[in-house]
């Protein structure tokens, strides 16, 4: 049949491509979702962890070289994906993802534990239980074991009696157990049991045993096979290994072409999250300081970067990959001259690659403090310390919260204080939003697109944000505002509905995960207070700078807490050599537009003080200096050296060869 003919070739050209397991792995579909859960279940006992997350969220960006990172250091312990929600968000609907990022770590086809947030502690530890746990719960108890241990332990069990026991612990495994084997932690417990019983336990075998790639030429049957108890499962194909394709019907033909696109898709190196692996560390130390450092890598950051580049001085770059508050940005960037129709996390990404394209270098990590202490300065993060001549300061701002009761308890179950980040997982749903500024404004928008309604809390009875943004919301049908108003308490109900999706236990010792289910709000003039239903509490009501690796070592404005005071209109700090820009210093604009003008001041301040100090590019002057003792060296040698000029009779000294023989 011609069909059947062209599944057959297709089969072939299909078995070529498959290789190894990538290290993170993209979801693409909740079919292929469903599919890698239930074959980690059944076929590898391998443990599932997977990061929800977004493009546009920031802390998304900064776990993701640490997610990438741990799963080389895992190997092949555990499987790594990843799940972009805004693709699949029924995937998040699922198991009820409210915040992001947010890390759910599956065994057995179940969900074990989970945690929201970019917390690289608790990714860790969690990923070490969980591989832990599927480390201690891979055996299998066979019944003929069971049937043989009664047979020497209690002889007055018959078969019929150790089946049934058998059967009690098939029965109790919740993991996906197709094949009715008594394994996992169940087995465990059954061992336990009887050795406590007995003196000694039956003996149990590994269930999975480690996946081992398979040689070229056994290569195109395209799987790799696993070994051990999944071996014994395969059919064999006889001497060839090669499938009588022409043997097979369609029906079968059609599945083994699925089964074969499956494995194609497994063996995809997905490269999507090294969005940022050239910012991760591609600074090295060298033998001389730095002679810029810059610690930030928003607008600020990047604009210093780029002209600190332009003028030759490589700087270094020293920043988590978030790229700022204007990388959370969700809505088009419109403040901006000569931006249109453009996202935040776009124009990020463009400022980076200028500034690589310069010669900037970055390195992907917090900076927690500068040593001034003597000269060159120190910059020390978690891993490494940096000298350098001069340090640019663009850390930026961090969001403020309401500190109400509630808040922080349900921060990962609906309070958020980025729309862009989380905003997609409340899909029809209600949600207030609690401020009067530009932040408010473009993230009540940012909500009403996918929200049933947004409601916008503000405690004045006008908006303090820009008047096109503040026209636009209160205009805007799906959005209500309740003026003169404060939010003073989170309310929260039991979420339970996760871990019944997942068919799982609940854990009863653990504390009860809440989420966000309305708020107390409180007319400022009267005091009356009312009760307000809803799925979501995002909070934008400003920033405060990031400045406290700073405090004891700059001068900080006193009217303003928190910003950095600088000289007059530029940028230099109390301590010589030390710059600021952007939001950590100005207390009035805080643009994007006007904080990259500053970072382009902070460069051109910083390169007008190395000059002052007389702070050159110190690797080049060394090479000049040691160019030129190598060329005095060679002058000043005796005259018993070799010179091929003179073979040639003298008249070729300082000449080319072909103008001395015209002469």
């Amino acid at each position: 049949m011609p069909s059947t003919v062209r599944l057959a070739l297709l089969l072939l050209s299909v078995a070529a491509l498959a290789s190894a397991r990538p290290i993170v792995r993209h979801i693409r579909s909740t079919h292929e979702f469903d599919r890698l859960m239930q074959k980690h279940a059944t076929q590898t006992g391998l443990p599932v962890i997977v990061d929800f997350y977004s493009d546009g969220c920031g802390p998304c960006r900064m776990i993701a070289p640490i997610f990438k990172k741990l799963a080389k250091e895992v190997g092949g312990k555990a499987v790594f994906v990843k799940v972009d929600t805004n693709a699949l968000y029924e995937l998040s609907g699922r198991y009820g993802v409210r915040s992001l990022p947010t890390f759910k770590f599956f065994l057995g086809g179940r969900k074990v534990q989970e945690f929201s947030g970019a917390g690289e502690a608790q990714l860790r530890q969690f990923t070490r239980d969980v591989i832990a746990r599927s480390e201690a719960e891979n055996v299998l108890l066979p019944q003929e074991n069971l049937v043989q241990y009664y047979a020497e332990k209690d002889a007055s069990k018959s078969e019929a009696d150790v089946a049934g026991i058998h059967k009690k612990c098939v029965d109790q495994v919740k993991d996906t157990n197709p094949d009715k084997l008594c394994v996992g932690g169940v087995a465990n417990k059954l061992v336990r049991s009887l050795k406590k019983k007995y003196g000694e336990g039956p003996e149990t075998t590994i269930r999975f045993q480690p996946e081992e790639p398979q040689p070229k030429e056994e290569g195109a049957d395209g799987g790799s096979a696993s070994g051990g108890q999944q071996k014994q499962r395969q059919p064999s194909r006889g001497k060839s290994d090669q499938p009588n394709l022409h043997l097979a019907t369609k029906e079968a033909l059609v599945e083994e072409l699925e089964k074969r696109l499956d494995a194609e898709r497994d063996a995809q190196v997905e490269e999507e999250e090294d969005d940022d692996a050239e910012f991760e560390h591609s600074w090295a130390p060298g033998a001389f300081p730095e002679r810029v450092t810059i610690i930030g890598g928003g607008p600020a950051g990047l604009s210093a970067a780029i002209y600190a580049a332009r003028a030759g001085l490589r700087p270094v770059v020293v920043a988590p990959p978030m790229g700022g508050q204007l990388q959370g940005k969700g809505v088009d960037v419109e403040n901006y001259p000569g931006l249109f129709n453009v996202t935040g996390p776009a124009v990020v990404a463009l400022m980076r690659n200028q500034a690589v394209e310069f010669g900037a270098a970055f390195e992907a990590e917090e900076v927690v403090a500068i040593d001034a202490s003597a000269r060159p300065l120190k910059v020390k993060t978690n891993t490494s310390t940096i000298e350098t001549h001069s340090v640019i300061v663009a850390t930026g701002a961090e969001s403020n919260w309401l500190n109400v009761k509630g808040e922080y308890e349900m921060r990962g179950g609906g309070v958020s204080s980025c729309a862009t980040c989380d905003g997609h997982m409340y899909r029809n749903k209600h949600v207030l939003v609690v401020g009067g500024g530009d932040t408010a404004m473009e993230d009540a928008l940012v909500l009403a697109r996918t929200s049933e309604s947004v409601t916008v809390i503000h405690r004045r009875d006008a908006f303090r944000a820009s008047k096109v943004l503040a026209q636009r919301v209160i205009e805007h049908p799906s959005i209500e505002i309740r003026w003169n108003t404060v939010l003073t308490e989170v309310l929260g109900k039991a979420s339970d509905a996760a871990d019944a999706a997942d068919g799982g236990d609940v854990d009863l010792d653990a504390p009860m995960a809440k989420v966000v289910s309305g708020a107390i709000l409180k007319d400022v003039y009267t005091g009356e207070e009312t009760k307000m239903d809803a799925d979501a509490v995002f909070v934008a009501i400003g920033h405060t700078p990031s400045t406290s690796f700073l405090e004891g070592l700059v001068e900080f404005d006193a009217d303003h807490p928190g910003y950095v005071l600088t000289s007059g209109s530029s940028t230099r700090t109390s301590v010589p050599g030390i710059f600021a820009c952007g939001d950590v210093s100005d207390s009035v604009y805080r643009q994007a537009i006007t904080s990259a003008g500053s970072g382009a001041a902070a460069a051109l301040d910083a390169e007008r003080w190395l000059s002052e100090e007389g702070l050159g590019n110190e690797e080049a002057d060394f090479e000049a200096e040691l160019l030129a003792e190598l060329m005095s060296d060679g002058g000043t040698r005796g005259g018993d050296e070799y010179n091929a000029y003179e073979d040639a009779g003298g008249k070729m000294t300082g000449m080319k060869e072909s103008v001395a023989a015209e002469l």
